[in-house]
């Protein structure tokens, strides 16, 4: 069985109603159980369309983030795209 971070099996970290934490953006959250990513960026009222998402290293393509989990230790970068700037 491959294993997870730590030593400890993949499975266990996905222990249904456990609280599990990760980082995001450096700072460490609490969530109430393996939470889908585009669920999280909902709660955070961020339009998935506008962001970028790197989930421990690995940057995310857009379609992709349907089917990202945040399990226990993960590490996720999120970054809001902004416009603007002076013309021509």
């Amino acid at each position: 069985m491959p294993e997870g971070r730590g030593g400890r099996l993949r499975c266990d970290r996905l222990f249904p109603g456990s609280v599990i934490s990760v980082r995001v953006n450096g700072k460490q959250v609490e969530l109430p159980r393996p939470t889908p990513l585009l669920d999280y960026v909902g709660q955070l009222g961020v339009d998935p369309r506008a962001i970028a998402v790197e989930v421990n290293g690995e940057i995310l393509q857009r379609d992709g983030y349907a089917d990202c989990t945040l399990i226990e230790g993960d590490t996720v970068e999120i970054v809001r795209m902004v416009g603007g700037g002076t013309g021509p």
